[in-house]
């Protein structure tokens, strides 16, 4: 024994160093910190390979480091659901048949919910889906503030208040990076307009930047830990926001400390000198063909790659700044790509859909419910009318990037068919004739909804047919086409398009059992509202769009959604367009155009209470098939120091005959501030839910946070001493309680 043991020594001596077993390299042991991974990654790496991490190699793929093992990164359009596949160079679709998805509501609808336990679920839920399809990177979700109701993009953001979407994208961002898929929170920043979006340059105070425009992507940041960051088109300080010096290096890098990557929007970056020094980390899109350069891989003439190369070699620029990306950008690919433990993900699981279902059924809102109209009582109902294009449109395809190829989607139409019990007809008329298209990026819906009918003769059968049914629910509102709910253009108005509100009149004469489902992203005008006995705003809600709006206009599920954000009477009651700043000025002999925002904090809400402009539904409001009574509200004591805390109750029972969810809601108000401040400021929310006879305590704790707005003068935050007066309400223009205490 002893001797083959010498023997099988000699021969491991006699072996070549390659054949001996070596220790595996920190970069690639998933059990040391990140931190070091990335650090020994970074020292084996050539310049050209740094360099060539920071660049697109496709569409939507950067590259990784192929000699070291490291992948590449892949990122997918969001943030309602997984895009399908393009071709490696272009926008075409691959023609893949197993790239369906789950479309998941669109985030104002996630926003309405006031409910940061769906947007957990929401992030967990595609981040499964992201996860099953190899995604590293899911582009979302969309932050931008609500500025103005024409923004064709609202329908992907989160509302017009900074604390309420900061409150739910925090939970969406952690519940997608736990699956180790990376959100990529947009658009950083000002991006509140679609028109000449890549060439306006946005000017506004600090006040309002800091108070109104970031607090969102600061909470999804220091909050949520968001991994990487995109930047906008549109410009600021007169530089492009994928590369500007004062967004992404003075504060998101600097002032709240982001380790991750920023990443510009597609075809966003202009300068490689700017993209070096500015902050941006990671190049996509920058021709929209990647080949069209004439060159063998056009990807290499991006502006962070062969410029960025030659400006060193040539010793123009240094390479602290690319150390600095590339260790970003590694850090991303250790975090995501090189992480293999949170399994494989699923694709159009049944509980994917169930998600999408509940999330859609907590986001709709009822917005009207005169005679208790709604739910519909069925004792006795023979027939239903159902009219409008928008009870059959798929919407999942269309509104830009956001566009998806569903495994499936439920029409309202076919979502209340299948709903209402047997012996109940529901009888379908067209009413009027929208948007017949139905492709994108070579997406299909397979629907001809061609019809060559007048618009008199479409309401005149509408009409005859109301008269003869039960009820009549008219569905319609906006689409996803150019100038409504659609990236890259504005709308043309508040109105309805397409002659809807001579229909809705006309129907709401004919039948007084009616009620009318607005499909949309974006605040309407609404001429009929007067005439009309029950209104929903039911979003843009995915795959389970039918489902869910049939659940609530059943009773099935008792409404709880509140607008995220203010439906105005008129476009002028807005603060953007009552002072005239929409959509700025164009410069002379130049494409840029200034856009000035003149109301500064007074953004939705704050505009409506603090100008006295009664809108057509508040921020906030939201009815219920059970009513909610509220008692006094009190506080835990009159004093606070500017260390300790204010802590206020009220009571909320049910006093109706069905369980409910009700958003009980807090705005605090500083009656005599230094700096002028708004009526009042959402600073915190409890949903709660309550069976009939039921009452629990909604409680709120009030930190000096909470009191505090930013003095530009001084660069921080700053809460005054003096009194405050606490409401609580169930909307911003229904307030139940208020209690005062002081800061001393």
């Amino acid at each position: 024994m002893k001797k083959l043991t010498i023997l099988a020594l000699a021969a491991a001596i006699a072996l070549p160093m390659s054949a001996v077993p070596k220790k595996r390299p920190v970069y690639l042991d998933p059990e040391a910190p990140i931190e070091q991974r990335v650090e020994d990654a970074l020292s084996r790496m050539t310049l050209e390979e740094k360099v060539r991490i920071l660049h697109a190699q496709s569409k939507f793929s950067s590259a990784g480091v192929p000699r070291l093992g490291i992948p590449e990164l892949w990122t997918t359009d969001g943030p309602h659901g997984i895009r399908p596949e393009v071709l490696w160079d272009e926008w075409d679709q691959a023609g893949w048949t197993n790239d369906s998805c789950v479309a998941f509501p669109a985030l104002t609808c996630l926003a309405a919910t006031w409910n940061p336990d769906m947007a957990d679920l929401y992030g967990r839920t595609i981040g499964e889906e992201a996860r099953y399809r190899g995604k590293d990177v899911l582009l979302g979700p969309g932050v931008n503030i609500y500025r103005t109701p024409l923004n064709g993009r609202n329908f992907e953001y989160m509302g017009e208040d900074p604390y309420l979407a900061a409150k739910m994208v925090v939970p969406y961002v952690q519940g997608l990076q736990d699956n180790g898929v990376a959100a990529c929170v947009k658009h950083y920043a000002l991006n509140n307009n679609e028109v000449n979006r890549h060439t306006t340059n946005v000017i506004l105070d600090d006040r309002a930047l800091y108070e109104i425009y970031l607090p969102a992507f600061k909470a999804a940041v220091q909050d949520g830990g968001a991994w990487s960051i995109m930047g906008a088109y549109n410009l600021y300080n007169d530089e492009h926001l994928c590369h500007n010096r004062r967004m992404l290096n003075d504060i998101l890098k600097g002032e709240w400390g982001f380790d991750g990557v920023v990443i510009s929007d597609w075809g966003g970056t202009h300068d490689t000198r700017q993209a070096i020094t500015n902050g941006l980390d990671l190049e996509f899109g920058s021709w929209t063909n990647g080949l069209s350069a004439g060159t063998r891989n056009a990807y290499d003439n991006y502006y962070l790659a062969k410029p960025y190369l030659d400006l060193i070699k040539s010793g123009e620029v240094g390479t602290e700044e690319l150390d600095d990306k590339a260790r970003r950008v590694l850090r991303l690919i250790f975090r995501t790509a090189m992480d293999s433990r949170p399994g494989y993900g699923a694709l159009c699981a049944d509980e994917h859909y169930d998600a999408a279902r509940r999330i859609g059924d907590e986001g709709i809102v009822l917005l009207k419910n005169d005679n208790a109209t709604l739910p519909l009582k069925l004792d006795g109902t023979k027939k239903i009318l159902v009219v409008g294009e928008n009870a059959v449109k798929m919407m999942t395809v269309g509104g830009g990037s956001s566009s998806l190829k569903a495994q499936h989607e439920i029409s309202p139409l076919d979502g209340l068919r299948a709903a209402v019990p047997a012996g109940v007809e529901v009888e379908y008329v067209r009413g009027y004739v929208g948007d017949v298209t139905g492709e994108y990026n070579g997406v299909t819906t397979g629907q001809d909804l061609k019809d060559d009918r007048s618009a008199d003769e479409l309401i005149a059968e509408a009409v005859a047919k109301a008269k003869d049914a039960d009820y009549v629910i008219f569905f319609g509102g906006l689409n996803k086409s150019d100038h409504q709910d659609c990236e890259d253009s504005d709308r043309a108005g508040l109105e309805l398009p397409y002659d809807q509100d001579r229909v809705i009149s006309a129907l709401a004469k004919a039948n007084p059992n009616f009620a009318v489902v607005n499909i949309s992203g974006n605040a309407v005008a609404m001429p009929w509202v007067k005439e009309v006995p029950a209104i929903v705003q039911a979003w843009f809600l995915g795959s389970e769009a039918g489902n869910s709006i049939a659940d609530i206009l059943l009773g099935k599920v008792n409404p709880s959604g509140k607008l995220p954000m203010t439906f105005p009477v008129a476009l002028n009651d807005n603060g953007a367009h009552a002072t005239g700043s929409y959509p700025g000025v164009k410069r002379d002999n130049s494409d840029i155009w200034d856009l000035e925002y003149k109301e500064g904090i007074l953004v939705g809400y704050r505009w409506h209470d603090t100008k006295k402009i009664k809108p057509l539904f508040a921020f906030g409001h939201g009815l219920s098939y059970t009513d909610f009574a509220y008692g006094k509200a009190t506080a835990d004591a009159t004093d606070m120091t500017a260390d300790g805390t204010i802590t206020i109750t009220v009571p909320v029972t049910n006093t109706g005959k069905v369980a409910g969810e009700e958003v009980v809601q807090l705005y605090i108000s500083d009656p005599k501030s230094s700096l002028p401040r708004p009526a009042k400021e959402l600073k915190g929310f409890k949903k709660l839910s309550l069976k009939p006879g039921e009452t629990a305590n909604a409680v709120f704790t009030i930190t000096a946070d909470d009191l505090s707005f930013f003095d530009p003068a001084k660069h921080e935050w700053v809460a005054e001493k003096g009194k405050f007066v606490a409401s609580v309400g169930a909307a911003s223009d229904d307030i139940k309680s208020t209690v005062n205490f002081n800061l001393k």
